[in-house]
């Protein structure tokens, strides 16, 4: 039921059930192909998303048409929730999918109507979003300060287990090297320079950490483990919880 898909959203799983029927009514469940468009940068923003299933790069493209991948959302996440407080709100970024994809597409004007018949949805909301914000304040400051390597160890250990064993990059990585803020030659240089010291080893997408300790400071030399860059991109499904 697309109920029981939205409660794996943050952003609904404390709706009531009156409520989560009420967004369920207007919602669509869309499928998408792996590299197919879900919106164009500058498209009217009447409806905000949830991702079920897949990766879907969220960029923008320059005047020179180089292209800056803002985000790489995962499953379980919610996107473009704050544009529908905009008047006459545009997409700032373009969506594609990275991969066969499945999202929830929400009507974000009448989402705002039932925000304004509750107070306490309302703050809700508005934790949820303070939350991103303290996440995107603490990725500017890693790209202040934080070295090209910091930030690719910091993403590298964020996807591996604490004792090292093995995971598949599943993002392309000229995507990867760009949501790193880091060119593709930088990023593979790195990624060499990591793997000659011994701390991984790389086969086509598959990478296996042999010294995860190595790694783990190496991503914190420039920040601490709790602001690293890393946890932007993990965004874990909530438990499931009762109707409120």
């Amino acid at each position: 039921m697309l109920e029981d898909d939205l409660q794996k959203g943050h952003l609904f799983a404390r709706l009531s059930e009156d409520q989560l029927d009420r967004v369920a009514k207007h919602a669509v469940r869309l499928h998408l192909q792996e590299g197919e468009m879900l919106f164009q940068q500058n498209d009217p923003a009447d409806r905000f998303y949830l991702l079920l299933r897949g990766q879907i790069k969220l960029f923008r493209l320059g005047p020179s048409g180089h292209e800056k991948v803002i985000e790489i959302v995962t499953p379980c996440s919610t996107f473009a929730e704050a544009l529908m407080f905009l008047d006459r709100p545009t997409y700032p970024v373009a969506a594609q999918s990275l991969q066969a994809a499945e999202v929830v597409s929400v009507d974000a004007l009448d989402f705002a109507r039932m925000l304004r018949e509750s107070v306490d949805t309302c703050f809700m909301l508005m934790g949820d979003m303070s939350q991103r914000l303290r996440g995107l304040i603490r990725e500017i400051d890693d790209l202040s300060l934080s070295s090209a390597t910091c930030r690719v160890a910091a993403y590298i250990a964020s996807r591996s287990e604490p004792n090292g064993g093995t995971f598949d990059l599943d993002v392309p990585k000229q995507t990867l090297a760009s949501r790193l803020s880091v060119q593709p030659e930088t990023f593979s240089r790195i990624i060499r320079n990591l793997r000659d010291q011994g701390i991984l080893s790389v086969r086509g997408a598959h990478v296996e950490i042999s010294d995860p300790d190595r790694l783990r400071k190496m991503a914190n030399v420039c920040a601490r483990p709790e602001d690293s860059l890393a946890s932007t991109f993990i965004y874990p499904c909530p438990p499931k919880k009762p109707f409120v």
